[in-house]
């Protein structure tokens, strides 16, 4: 089960964020998701458990707890929907190109 996990100090690490979960069982992954450009946390990050029940138990215990001063906002994570991408609309056409009119 995925889980998103909101609120994060923007100081937290993926590893920070992995043992926050591994106490309530296996972590298959734990991610914290940066700025693209300035690769500074954005506050949120995804945690990936194989069982769903030790998921349910960690969204429990979790959610709501102080962590860096912050309330942790946890919660199964949703899908995308469809044709969604990350990282939001194209670049725009012609922008910063110029050409003189005929």
């Amino acid at each position: 089960m995925n889980v998103y996990v909101g609120n994060l100090p923007f100081e937290t690490t993926a590893e920070e964020l992995k043992e926050m979960f591994v106490a309530y069982g296996e972590v298959s992954t734990a991610n914290v998701i940066t700025d693209r450009f300035s690769g500074k946390s954005k506050g949120f990050g995804f945690v990936e458990m194989p069982d769903a029940a030790q998921a349910q138990a960690a969204i429990a215990g979790l959610a709501g707890k102080d962590i860096g001063g912050r309330p942790l906002t946890v919660s199964e994570a949703k899908p995308r929907p469809d044709g969604a991408r990350p990282g939001g609309g194209g670049g725009g056409g012609r922008r910063g190109r110029e050409t003189p009119p005929e």
